[in-house]
């Protein structure tokens, strides 16, 4: 049997355990290599192999090296005798331009400290090698420089010479997925999933540890009595061969699927009315798809700014999420505009949302007017944000009281502007305990490019799909 049994596979996953693996020492880890008999060696260093090739299943940096560090202590090369998993290491300590393999079946990419200390190890290892730490040598200092490995890379061209073209061209059969993949947002296994996923490649009667696949070569019958005979049972010639990685794999095709080729089109561009109407009934058919359709915090401006309307509905479905800070954050931060503004003032009136997020975005507005250069362009973004204060005002979101000073200084210093002279005088009649200006309506239909944000639209409750179609109608 070329496989581990299950006993040996929960050792070698306990010793890489993240928990405990970091401040441990190397001759304190290599020292746990004793619960394997020699025997098994050679299949330790094959599921260790395995692991450093999946590196959705050595998650953390610490347990990369450990593996790496178990490997080599499995097998101690001396002067006459050759590493079994030479091609390993020499393939871990080149330069990535030189790795030629996809990433679909490459070794991990180390840092320089473990580089450095790993060829050290390798070429010339001192006893004070071995006292350190795992997070000892991942924060090393890099003064130091790569040991010459030379002499590793030629003893192992010399034995990969003997093999076959078609030998050289094989594969193995386990290949780790690529870490970004469209559509697909993955999340980091636990220690249970990582222990099914090892046991199922490892183990079992259809184990693929042991197996590599190659093309096959199906050949004519040799012609008989000919000198060059021999070229039909050995191609002549180094075959580079790379895999066709279907990028689709994993992908669910049921409804979800619609539902993330129209968030990723959303990034992208304005979604028709009819696609707005197909993604918003995804939606609504299933509460959990939007955690699962690709929508992250940096991918939140691009929504806001060619889909405004889906950004508005995605957001109001993600205020339980745990990340809702983070997104709230980045749509503080972003560049003001009329999209913006557009989702911001819509959120405050279907959910209540942190004060603080609320004085910030204002602070930011203001913060933008005051310092853009373009005189068109600065009276057009004083305008969007006084309107924008109105409506806070008026629908009682904002304690004006709260931001008096900033906002009277803002209307003194645009005074010209007349939108700006309207909220003037709003804030004075607030102040004086007038609330009749609350009932009152500001109208800017005057002015072009803004009919969309209108008080209508801000003090709209329907549907944002439903607006639009308004929109569309008139």
């Amino acid at each position: 049997m070329s496989a581990l049994s299950v006993k040996d596979l929960n050792q070698l996953l306990t010793i890489l355990d993240a928990e405990n693996v970091a401040n441990q020492s190397v001759e304190a880890l290599a020292s746990q290599l004793g619960v394997f008999n020699k025997q098994e060696y050679f299949k330790v260093g094959n599921a260790l192999v395995m692991l450093l090739q999946n590196a959705d299943l050595l998650p953390s940096p610490s347990q990369r090296l450990a593996a790496v560090l178990l490997l080599h202590e499995l097998f101690k090369p001396d002067a006459q005798n050759f590493h079994p998993f030479s091609s390993v290491f020499v393939q871990l300590l080149a330069d990535e331009s030189s790795a030629k393999r996809p990433e679909s079946y490459r070794l991990p990419k180390l840092s320089p400290p473990e580089k450095i200390y790993l060829s050290h190890l390798i070429t010339n290892p001192q006893k004070d090698m071995y006292k350190k730490t795992l997070r000892q040598i991942l924060n090393l200092e890099t003064t130091n420089s790569m040991a010459d490995i030379s002499a590793l890379q030629t003893s192992l061209s010399e034995r990969l010479s003997d093999y076959t073209s078609a030998s050289k061209s094989r594969i193995p059969a386990i290949l780790s997925m690529p870490d970004v993949r469209q559509g697909f947002d993955p999340a980091l296994p636990d220690s249970s999933a990582i222990k099914k996923t090892a046991e199922a490649l490892v183990m079992g009667p259809n184990a693929a540890i042991q197996e590599s696949v190659g093309p096959e070569f199906v050949r004519l019958a040799p012609p008989l009595f000919c000198p060059d005979e021999l070229v039909w049972i050995d191609p002549i010639g180094e075959a580079d061969h790379t895999i066709a990685y279907d990028t689709t794999v994993c992908i669910p095709r049921g409804a979800g699927s619609e539902a993330r080729r129209l968030i990723s089109q959303a990034f992208t561009g304005s979604l028709t009315l009819l696609q707005q109407n197909r993604l918003l009934s995804e939606l609504e058919r299933d509460s959990r798809l939007v955690y699962h359709v690709g929508i992250t915090p940096n991918k939140l401006p691009a929504l806001v700014e060619n889909n405004p309307l889906i950004a508005i509905e995605v957001l109001l479905r993600l205020m339980q999420s745990s990340q809702i800070t983070e997104y709230l954050s980045v749509l503080v931060n972003m560049e003001m505009s009329l999209h913006s503004m557009e989702v911001v003032n819509r959120l405050t009136t279907a959910v209540e949302l942190p004060t603080e997020f609320v004085h910030l975005y204002i602070s930011n507005c203001i913060s933008t007017c005051e310092t853009i250069k373009d005189r068109y362009m600065q009276n057009r973004l004083v305008r969007l944000v006084c309107v924008f204060l109105q409506s806070l005002i008026r629908n009682k979101i904002i304690n004006v009281q709260e931001l008096f000073i900033e906002v009277q200084a803002f209307c003194i210093g645009f005074s010209r502007i007349r939108e700006a002279a309207a909220l003037f005088r709003l804030l004075k009649q607030l102040d004086s305990g007038d609330q009749s200006g609350l009932n009152t309506t500001s109208s800017i239909a005057s002015f072009p490019g803004l009919s969309s944000l209108s008080a209508p639209s801000f003090n709209s409750q329907a549907s944002p799909v439903a607006s639009a179609a308004k929109g569309k109608g008139e």
